[in-house]
């Protein structure tokens, strides 16, 4: 019984979010930011160079004098902040996620508003047929692990993604949601297709973690994994939902999901009522 006492001076520990803002969500560092003076995109100087040079993912590109980061191919060892810290910094904040892989390109990239907008849409036509009990049905394109360990937080105490009508589903056939880690290796190819073909619609497609997103550090090689976008590409399907990180924390998971639903907009702020937060 000593659960009972332990459980009495610890409390409640579930986040309230998105129901109530949470410290943790909006402090805990889940991006790198470039920062952009005032009036002016950041310029490239042998600092940023060195930056550039240094990133082993090449997230960083130089193009006549401005900078840009490419979050979905980050991996968030912080080499660039060292080496640059003018123009490169963790950026706290969770809500990592994006509808469209151009959103997660930051600095002097401008993403384009109207094929945005186009992508809200499409989404939010095929969720609106869910209900308030979502079920995800999550598979390992070649991941080296980080990123399960964070979805298995998901369902603990902390987070309770079950509060939500949020679960997890061993069968395609119960799933609403895709959600797909790793490199996305040649021989999942055909595992993903059978799993999209043996869900019923709407579907929708989430990569998480830079691997999902890019490929990551150990992505092409003898793998030939550069993310699942070409995996699924080759069936006829996209990407809905762009969740980066190295690996992607829980938070920025949720949020990513929540995103994907409509329960959230992509600065984590709640749009509507949902679940039983």
């Amino acid at each position: 019984m000593a659960w009972a006492p332990h459980g009495l001076a610890n409390g409640t520990v579930t986040t309230k979010w998105p129901r109530r803002p949470d410290a943790y969500f909006d402090d805990f560092p889940a991006s790198v930011e470039v920062v952009v003076p005032e009036d002016a995109a950041p310029a490239a100087d042998a600092a940023v160079l060195a930056a550039a040079n240094a990133c082993p993912t090449r997230a960083i590109a130089v193009e006549a004098g401005e900078v840009s980061l490419d979050r979905g191919r980050c991996i968030l060892c912080g080499r660039c902040t060292r080496l640059a810290p003018e123009t490169f910094r963790f950026e706290p904040g969770s809500a990592t996620a994006s509808l469209g892989r151009e959103g997660l390109i930051v600095g002097a990239h401008e993403e384009n508003d109207e094929a945005l907008q186009r992508l809200r849409a499409d989404l939010k036509a095929r969720v609106r047929h869910l209900g308030r009990s979502v079920h995800i049905r999550h598979v390992d394109a070649g991941s080296d692990g980080s990123d399960e360990w964070e979805l298995q937080a998901l369902s603990s105490p902390v987070y309770d993604i079950h509060r939500l009508g949020i679960f997890f589903t061993a069968s395609p056939r119960h799933a609403d949601i895709l959600m797909v880690t790793g490199i996305g290796t040649d021989g999942m190819a055909g595992p993903l297709r059978r799993t999209l073909d043996g869900m019923p619609e709407p579907i929708v497609v989430m990569a998480v973690g830079t691997d999902a997103v890019s490929g990551g550090l150990v992505g092409g090689g003898y793998t030939d994994g550069i993310g699942i976008a070409p995996r699924l590409a080759s069936g006829g399907r996209g990407v809905d939902v762009w969740v980066p990180g190295s690996p992607a924390s829980p938070f920025s998971v949720l949020h990513g999901i929540l995103l994907a639903l409509g329960r959230v907009d992509e600065s984590g702020l709640r749009t509507r009522r949902g679940g039983r937060a």
